[in-house]
């Protein structure tokens, strides 16, 4: 058991170091995530589309949500999100895809946009 328990551990070090972002807090990022509910939802489209099944989706793929053209762009040329691609949207979303319609400033703050990630990584399987 310590063993496997070490072993996660460093899978979880090398993951962090591959995107940068310190360890998240789910807790937190529920929290963190209220700010989100405005335009989202795990479960259904709102102005923005559902989170559920998020990581490891083509951007702009949720069939029947109106996305912006620079998003369908973002999708067509392959930008799937995961924890590296996903930060630097919720960081700065116009700056890393020009002409998205998500007008949210973004999330400055490195460790609330891990704490959000843990969140969504877990709520959105």
């Amino acid at each position: 058991m310590l063993v496997a328990g070490l072993a996660a551990l460093g899978s979880l070090a090398v993951v962090m170091a591959a995107t940068g972002l310190p360890a998240g807090d789910t807790a937190r990022g529920e929290r963190i995530y209220d700010r989100c509910l405005a335009c989202h939802a795990i479960d259904r489209d709102r102005t923005g589309p559902r989170h559920a099944k998020l990581f490891g989706r083509r951007a702009g793929s949720v069939p029947g949500f109106p996305y912006s053209p620079a998003m369908k762009r973002a999708g067509e040329a392959g930008l799937v999100w995961n924890d590296n691609t996903l930060d630097q949207f919720i960081e700065n979303p116009t700056g890393f895809i020009p002409g998205t319609r998500m007008g949210y400033a973004g999330v400055k703050d490195p460790q609330e946009r891990a704490d959000l990630l843990a969140y969504l990584k877990q709520a959105t399987q």
